[in-house]
């Protein structure tokens, strides 16, 4: 899980300081010694941390408690604050053009997903109402326009190829043609990587920038290679000038440094975070969020808007009635089980519920959820139809053969029968008029 080595750092830290009714500068002071040993174990710049942790000290005494706040709730507060400003403060947009047609240009070393990258960003652009292009400019990578194009279509996006030309800006300046002749209102242009910074990658990124005229360039990095990805960020603004960072496997990354570290130092903003394969796991960073999630209160706006994405209407409403007629089947309990799947996994969402980051997350075994939830799916599309409606039928024989059918013991179809049940039972009762109103009340 992301930051989780630092989240459960940092809670511990905090954890020292609840229960005291004043916080002395002693107090402070050790806290904030715990605080800049688990930011520079989490590679965080030295420099970044000095700065933060004397800035956190010096607000802490400083500033008077809030009068809802007791002193440790204080210091959190201010750390909160003092993170999301380190990261970013707000969520850094996409810039398009005025007049319709946006060029991004994608930049960076070999190996950090960029390729990758410009499809999930062509898909996050489709579902955002845009019509994206891709282009291929890495003519030297074996297989490199082969991947895009297995990336293009995986979006079902097109991609802009001139497999015979060997001058990257003249694949790009006409691609940027062709896109506008054919009314497509974002150009994605891939470029070639190095396994370094240098000049002959420098003055092709330079040439290609001058014919397409990017309204913003954007630099993958790999989150794994900590303040090397730092460093390569730096590189590239000074040299280049870029707009944004999309950071790729913040997901793989326990420590998180270099997304804690790489705005300080570069002045340019994460933009996106990869967290995962699929091609829908590129997600707008959104530092006040990330922050707390790092501090174990969770991203509750994050874990809601993945909700709408898979939410529909007509399906709630059908399900609701069946609930309260009591019809909720063992195929709409899949159906419900797939969603949560499709929300990115259990680990996902317990991890932007508050108190589950970090050391929460040790208490729950993951695996074993998920693996829990590959069995019931396994056992449920055993049964026939009439089995999955009605698992009152369920006797003796009909459980041998779903066992058999399905690989797993009878033991687990009964404890999936009396899960089943107990959720029934569980959602009649969240369907009834006082609970929707406390739902109400809270917003949704």
């Amino acid at each position: 899980m992301a930051f989780e080595s630092l989240s459960e750092k940092l809670q511990g830290a905090f954890k020292k300081l609840r229960g005291k009714g004043v916080l002395s500068e002693e107090d402070i002071n050790e806290a904030m010694r715990e605080v800049k040993l688990a930011l520079l174990e989490a590679d965080v710049n030295f420099k970044v941390v000095k700065e933060f942790v004397a800035s956190v000290k010096e607000k802490a005494l400083g500033t008077e408690v809030h009068a809802s706040l007791n002193p440790a709730q204080q210091v959190i507060k201010i750390v909160n604050d003092e993170l999301t400003e380190l990261m970013g403060g707000t969520n850094s947009k996409l810039t398009y053009s005025p007049r319709g047609f946006t060029v991004f240009m994608m930049v960076g070393l070999q190996g950090t997903g960029k390729t990758t990258s410009c499809g999930k960003l062509a898909a996050y652009l489709k579902k955002n109402g845009k019509k994206p292009m891709l282009c291929a400019c890495d003519i030297y990578r074996p297989a490199a326009i082969d991947q895009l194009e297995v990336v293009g279509q995986s979006v079902d996006t097109p991609v802009f190829t001139m497999r015979d030309c060997k001058e990257p800006e003249k694949i790009a300046s006409a691609a940027l043609r062709e896109a506008e002749i054919k009314g497509y209102d974002v150009l994605v242009i891939d470029t070639a990587g190095r396994l370094q910074i240098d000049e002959a990658l420098m003055d092709e990124l330079v040439r290609i920038k001058a014919v397409t005229k990017p309204h913003e360039i954007l630099l993958v990095v790999d989150a794994m290679t900590g303040q090397d990805a730092v460093n390569v960020a730096e590189g590239f603004s000074e040299k280049l000038g870029i707009d944004g960072i999309i950071m790729t496997k913040l997901d793989g990354d326990s420590r998180g440094g270099a997304a804690l570290s790489v705005k300080k130092v570069t002045n340019k903003p994460i933009k996106f975070i990869g967290m995962g394969e699929k091609m829908d796991a590129l997600e707008p960073f959104h530092p006040e969020r990330m922050a707390g999630r790092i501090l174990g209160m969770g991203d509750m706006l994050s874990l809601i808007e993945k909700a709408q994405e898979g939410y529909d209407e007509k399906k709630a409403e059908e399900l609701q009635k069946k609930i309260k007629k009591n019809e909720f089947t063992l195929e709409d309990f899949l159906e419900e089980m797939n969603q949560v799947r499709n929300m990115g996994g259990i680990g996902k969402l317990l991890d932007m519920l508050p108190g589950m980051g970090g050391k929460g997350m040790k208490d729950i075994d993951l695996e074993e959820s998920e693996k829990d939830f590959a069995e019931m799916e396994a056992i449920i599309l055993s049964m026939t139809k009439e089995e999955r409606r009605n698992p009152s039928i369920l006797n003796a024989s009909r459980r041998k053969r779903i066992a058999a059918g399905s690989g797993q013991p009878v033991s687990k179809i009964n404890r999936l029968v009396k899960k089943f049940e107990e959720a029934r039972k569980m959602m009649k009762m969240f369907s009834g008029g006082k609970m929707k109103r406390k739902f109400r009340g809270l917003g949704f």
